[in-house]
């Protein structure tokens, strides 16, 4: 059976600690890492293993594989520990915060054949796997604008490493934007061009921006549009996908678990609305895990490897340089297959 280790057991690690519980037998929870020994004990007690540790590198003789939710700046290191000493590795999202670091993870990952999957776990939430199977089938036509939106009311203690640029990567945009960039990517096809506009209007303790805007041409002339903020002191969208295609529009809405078709004028009362699908609120990241878990077990390729991640990201890193040149971004050419 699969031995998993969790390093990093608060923020997302909770949450990953919750995921693992529904795994139900098909992997061996064996050791937690945090760097407050407290907090890894507790995890460890909660998922009935033993081995607790505050350096990673004490666990690897215990575990096969790997989840990774520490800080972003810490990722390149212990991925590159994890992966040169044979093991399988989960990364919490973005992979690193350079291409060099990135691309550093992706290359060793193939030297030693270790599976490297990065938590891109919207791509696995029940309502966006529904919507992105409907878009593909081109049920309702073809898909020519695809809005998302993400409002939330993210802030750390004073001091966080997430207010931080060096440590972060950046700002709302590579931090959790990276998500909705890597659906754009995946539902649109290649970008071509495209322009960001940030701000830290409404979230003075980030360094980087807190509400950011993307809007993307693709080579099939579709547009992608992506709002975020962590900045929201309400919000009535939350988590929402609008897909225009040439027969109606699906709604997602994710944090309510919801995917709905609208079609028809609702101007003059003609529209309709249709009920599609539903799922549990939440956002569902035991699929994630069992992605990653059935990709060990059958040697299949992740869904969200390195190197489909580091596109998104390289998209990312050209908006954001475009935005400091104030020019329109040239986003042709940034896979690396």
């Amino acid at each position: 059976m699969l031995r998993l280790g969790l390093i990093g057991c608060g923020g997302m690690g909770d949450v990953h600690r919750q995921a693992i519980e529904q795994l139900q037998g098909r992997a061996a929870f064996t050791a937690a890492v945090d760097l407050d020994l407290a907090r890894a004990t507790a995890t460890a007690a909660h998922l009935g293993c033993s081995t607790v540790a505050t350096d990673y590198r004490e666990i690897l003789p215990a575990i096969d594989a790997a989840i990774v939710a520490v800080p972003h700046h810490l990722h390149h290191q212990i991925g590159l520990d994890l992966l040169t000493a044979g093991k399988h590795l989960l990364m919490e999202k973005p992979l690193a915060n350079s291409e060099n670091e990135c691309l550093d993870l992706i290359q060793t990952a193939q030297a030693v054949d270790r599976t490297l999957m990065v938590a891109y776990c919207m791509r696995f939430h029940p309502v966006i796997v529904e919507m992105e199977r409907l878009l593909k089938a081109k049920t309702y036509g073809e898909l020519f604008q695809l809005s998302i939106w993400t409002e939330q009311h993210t802030q750390g203690e004073p001091g966080s490493w997430m207010h931080q640029k060096a440590t972060l990567g950046g700002g709302q945009l590579f931090s959790h934007g990276c998500h909705y960039i890597d659906i754009l990517l995946a539902w649109l096809g290649d970008p071509v061009i495209g322009t960001h506009m940030g701000t830290r209007v409404g979230t003075p303790w980030l360094e980087g921006e807190g509400t950011s805007n993307v809007t993307m041409k693709f080579a099939n002339g579709a547009l992608g549009y992506h709002f975020g903020t962590w900045g929201a002191r309400g919000t009535r969208l939350q988590y929402s996908f609008h897909a225009h295609c040439t027969a109606g529009m699906l709604e997602g809405q994710i944090t309510q678990g919801l995917l709905l078709f609208h079609a028809g004028a609702a101007e003059d009362k003609t529209g309709t609305e249709t009920l599609l699908f539903t799922a549990p609120p939440g956002k569902h990241v035991h699929n994630e895990l069992f992605h990653f878990v059935e990709c060990l077990e059958s040697g299949q390729r992740p869904l969200t490897d390195g190197v489909r991640s580091l596109q998104s990201l390289r998209v990312i890193w050209k908006l954001y340089a475009a935005e400091e040149q104030g020019v329109v971004a040239d986003l042709r050419g940034l896979g690396i297959e």
